[in-house]
């Protein structure tokens, strides 16, 4: 049997077809592709970004800057010492853009100056760290993007 252009160009097309319709399935019924919103509240979470705009300037006109750090015990955060860690109120998101499962929040809760985050609860790769914490009636936020391995 001898197959002409015509028929192998409608052949190849099929195939072609068929390949991504199998792509498109899998992708849609294996919850390992979970295809889900990054912020849940899209447009209300957009609505305050020039709020969010100043609270990222008040932290980055510090002259003493709180820090954010991975190491073997977890995500570290110290603030400096002119900083009175009873006056620090605030959280600290966990966020996982890979999967929003891992996503936690933790109240800034203080030990000399620290807060430490223990590694057990992260997982590798990439996480993005939003520290919102208010010192003596003024509002900062922090933003920070750190690899765990």
């Amino acid at each position: 049997m001898k197959i002409n252009w015509g028929t192998g160009i409608v052949i190849a097309f099929g195939l072609f077809m068929t390949f991504i319709l199998y792509f498109v399935f899998e992708v849609q019924s294996n919850s390992k592709y979970d295809n889900d919103l990054v912020v849940e509240e899209y447009y209300k979470h957009d609505s305050h970004f020039q709020e969010e705009m100043a609270r990222i300037q008040n932290a980055h006109n510090l002259k003493e800057k709180p820090s954010i750090v991975y190491n073997k015990e977890g995500v570290k955060i110290v603030f400096p010492a002119s900083f009175e860690s009873e006056n620090i109120k605030g959280n600290v998101q966990m966020y996982r853009a890979s999967n929003k499962k891992f996503d936690f929040d933790t109240q800034l809760a203080l030990i000399n100056s620290v807060l430490v985050i223990p590694q057990k609860k992260l997982i590798k790769g990439q996480w993005d760290v939003k520290m919102e914490w208010q010192y003596e009636g003024k509002k900062y936020l922090s933003k920070e993007v750190i690899y765990v391995d």
